[in-house]
């Protein structure tokens, strides 16, 4: 008897202490997903870094160290990219369902309207993130990235158009190793029109599973998210080299870009950076920064 009264006092004493706010906080489970690796640092307003074809968080290093204090980094990798083990990458589409997994993420963290900045095909899961998640999403920046690639080539141009050659650029990654590879990308950009850099040249190539490298360049060349554009209701801003010599394909790229996201409800900020190519942040860090710091404000 004596003991089922202690047990009793035990538990009253117990609830007791929880309503009066003494019981510890329930601590968050780590996020976990089989698509995509997610590693958060710092305090203060939210920035999601989505990393582009075939790179890991790694090619974000630069930004990351120069934002400085007061905002709190959420650095994405995708597994399959560079030297993390597949997961479900391994098999069928990839960008719509790492955009689901970071909608999933920023529910389960509890970020606020985060703003959200993608690098080329980052950037175009940054657009369908907005597109599906939209009042959710602080803010946009894709960096030399468009909903649809081919049309940076050629503005005409049609999923049909492209798609006997994401087929061989997938047969090629496959099959060819990563030297093998950028010379066919070379090849595939000059059958393409020039201006091909937006897809294969200096991608900050990290490699990774072959199956994962095929599809996700599929992807890149053959999804046309234009009209997802009018779904966006976060400002959006447009990130891409630019170039002052007439003979350079990037001399067009003004006209290409603003074409590209013409759809938006909202007209998208434009920032050009000059001198830089694809890999904007690598390139030209100092004026890619200054542009990071405009949006941000």
């Amino acid at each position: 008897m004596e003991q089922r009264r202690n047990i009793l006092k035990g538990l009253i004493g117990g609830a007791a202490l929880w309503m009066a706010g003494g019981a510890p906080a329930l601590a968050r489970l780590p996020f976990q997903s089989n698509r995509i690796t997610v590693e958060a640092r710092g305090s203060g307003p939210d920035l999601v870094l989505i990393p582009g074809l075939a790179s890991t968080s790694a090619v974000w290093s630069r930004t990351a160290a120069r934002l400085g204090e007061g905002r709190r980094l959420h650095l994405v990798s995708v597994r399959g990219f560079g030297d993390l083990a597949a997961g479900a990458n391994a098999g069928g589409a990839i960008m719509g369902a790492v955009a689901a997994e970071l909608r999933r993420y920023i529910a389960e963290a509890g970020l606020q309207r985060p703003a959200v900045i993608g690098h080329s095909m980052g950037g175009q899961v940054g657009i369908r993130l907005a597109a599906d998640a939209r009042d959710r999403i602080g803010r946009l920046m894709t960096v030399d990235a468009s909903p649809f690639f081919p049309a940076l080539i050629s503005p005409g141009a049609t999923v049909g158009d492209v798609e006997p050659i994401a087929q061989l650029a997938y047969q090629a990654v496959q099959f060819l190793g990563d030297e093998g590879l950028r010379d066919r990308g070379r090849a595939m950009g000059l059958e393409l029109g020039g201006a091909a850099d937006a897809v294969f040249g200096s991608m900050g190539w990290q490699g990774g599973d072959r199956r994962v490298l095929a599809q996700a360049l599929y992807e890149v060349m053959t999804v046309d998210l234009r009209h997802r554009l009018p779904d966006i209701t976060a400002p959006v801003t447009v990130v891409y080299g630019w170039s002052a010599d007439e003979a350079s394909p990037r001399s067009r790229a003004d006209s290409l870009f603003r074409g590209a996201y013409a759809n938006l409800p909202r007209p998208a900020t434009f920032e050009r950076i000059e001198g830089a190519e694809h890999m904007v942040m690598i390139d030209q860090p100092t004026r890619f920064l200054a542009a990071v710091e405009r949006f941000l404000a």
